[in-house]
Order: structure tokens, then sequence, then C-alpha cells
């Protein structure tokens, strides 16, 4: 029922600027908790920002001041905007979604066993 969906991902020179956008359909929407996370090649998922459904966000320390997560409940899309991007950050992004109790969902938060729904990830690669 839960359906993600990355777009934005390509590459980029070091120091330039991306926008990645996540669509999500077939679900609640407005009661949800979404995430950003990246996959490097060879290294484990890892959290790089979260908001909650009051709009409440979190950022890895790594990228904190370079990175903006937002959500548009109308049009149901979470955006990632990245700065400044290292090469370092280059992999795979995911958005995820929390699952929920009764409609809540956890909260912002960069655990990412507490995000239970995934899309299929947008590649992302930085060059030197």
């Amino acid at each position: 029922q839960v359906q993600l969906v990355e777009s934005g991902g390509g590459s980029v020179q070091a120091g330039e600027s991306l926008r990645l956008s996540c669509t999500a359909s077939g679900w609640s929407y407005s009661m949800k908790c979404m995430g950003w996370f990246r996959q490097a090649p060879g290294k484990e998922r890892e959290t790089v920002a979260g908001i909650d459904m009051l709009g409440t966000t979190k950022y890895a320390n790594s990228m904190k001041g370079r990175v903006t997560i937002s959500k548009d409940d109308d049009k149901h899309t979470v955006d990632l905007q990245m700065d400044s991007l290292k090469p370092e950050e280059t992999g795979v992004y995911y958005c995820a979604a929390q699952g929920t109790i009764r409609g809540h969902c956890y909260g912002v938060t960069l655990d990412r066993s507490k995000y239970k729904h995934w899309g299929q990830g947008s590649r992302v690669t930085v060059t030197a």
C-alpha cells in the first residue's frame, strides 16, 4: 500500500548542490514521519535527515548546515536539499517512512530501525 519514489539524483562536482524529491502514495501521509538515508558503496546505510509530522527536523552532524529536509503535505512530497556536496557523500539515497501505531509515528529520529517503508533509491555521484 505504501509507495515511495525518489527522484532528482545524478552526477555533480564537489561543492555543487542537488535536490532530491520523494513522492509518497497509498497511505495517510499527514501522520507519517519521514527520513532520507544514504548508502555509500561497500558501507552500511546511514541516516542523513529526518522530519516528523509537525515539521521538526534532525540532521546527521556531518551534513548539518549543508542539508535541509522539507515536506509538502499537499503534494505528498519530501525533499532533501544538499549543498556543498563532498565526494564521500556519493551513494544511493533512499527516502523512508516510519511505521505507525493508531495513526501515530515515532517522531523525528535518525534511528533507521524506526523506518519501515522504503523507496528504491536514487543514485548520487559527487566527483572531485
